[in-house]
């Protein structure tokens, strides 16, 4: 019986570990499971619904159905950090300067200068409040949202319409001083003068028009496909796309992060992907994982990050990523 219990605890990725005992009453190995190669979910967030994470230093952002969150002990543990900020919609994104703080919500754009402790609307010359994305780029910030592109100069005081206008505008990246769009129904544009002009870039990308999620990695870009699709990857600053597979499940993805090392990549009912050669082969995480539709995935030292639909924020150990 003890035979037959080990291979099955075996054939589960269980990793078991023999500790034995220096006392002579007490000779007997003793067996522990420690958790190795799982998720864990992060305190204070199970339940929520999270649709967007900033990792910087020691701070640890989370934002969803119910505000923002923040963790100052790599993502173990998170209280609320809404003091001002919208707690009517979602918090669906973040971005940082050198300053302040910004959220991207429902109802605007919110600023902190305490780290979270309190945030303040700057949603000045925003044409719709409805936000899915910013970003901070140069001495810039972009919100993109239902109405196209936004660019402010003065870390939120004030927006002014950056093109795209009357487009349903998605997610927002940057190589350098190039900008990338990802639109619901209209696919990827591309700007290389600060929003003034776009073009759209779909070559490759066929029928897929949703794009929810782009993330720059170097010179390389990463798309986020609708449904029965997958990632898409252009090395070519968006002239050319290409879908990828190796490993990587087929569907919808909505977030992305990446280090000098690796890309990782989470899906809309699939879980989480990781690659160490740029999007050629991708490897899946998602022991210990209760909720594989991701929303967003972020990256600090020592862990990779998901933000869930249900069930909060989880983390995993970049030691485990091999």
């Amino acid at each position: 019986m003890k035979k037959k219990l080990m291979k099955s605890l075996l054939a589960l990725g269980v990793v078991l570990v023999t500790v034995t005992s220096c006392s002579k009453e007490d000779a007997q190995p003793t067996t522990v499971n420690p958790t190795i190669g799982q998720w864990q979910q992060s305190a204070g967030t199970a339940g929520l619904n999270m649709q967007s994470l900033l990792t910087y230093g020691s701070y640890n952002f989370a934002g969803g159905q119910t505000g923002a969150y923040l963790s100052t002990d790599t993502a173990a543990n998170y209280a609320s950090a809404n003091n001002g900020n919208d707690a009517v919609g979602p918090t669906r994104g973040f971005a940082k300067d050198n300053t302040f703080i910004y959220t991207c919500t429902s109802q605007g754009v919110y600023r902190s200068s305490d780290n979270g402790a309190t945030w303040v609307s700057k949603s000045a010359g925003l044409s719709d409040l409805r936000g899915s994305g910013v970003l901070h780029v140069d001495t810039k910030l972009f919100y993109v949202g239902p109405t196209g592109v936004f660019v402010s100069t003065n870390q939120g005081d004030s927006w002014n319409a950056a093109g795209l206008s009357g487009t349903d505008v998605r997610s927002i990246a940057a190589i350098n001083n190039t900008l990338f769009a990802g639109t619901n129904g209209a696919g990827i544009y591309k700007s290389a003068d600060w929003g003034a002009n776009w073009v759209a870039v779909n070559n490759g990308l066929g029928s897929s028009t949703n794009f929810r999620a782009i993330e720059s990695k170097g010179n390389t870009l990463f798309a986020a496909g609708p449904t029965g699709t997958g990632v898409y990857r252009s090395t070519d600053l968006g002239a050319n796309w290409t879908l990828l597979a190796g490993g990587l499940a087929s569907g919808s993805y909505r977030g992305f992060a990446s280090n000098n090392d690796l890309i990782v990549a989470g899906s809309f009912g699939a879980g989480v992907f990781y690659s160490k050669d740029d999007g050629n082969n991708w490897t899946e995480i998602n022991t210990g994982l209760t909720d594989l539709t991701i929303f967003d995935i972020e990256l600090n030292d020592k862990y990779i990050i998901a933000a869930t639909n249900t069930q909060g924020v989880f983390r995993y150990a970049l030691s485990n990523v091999k």
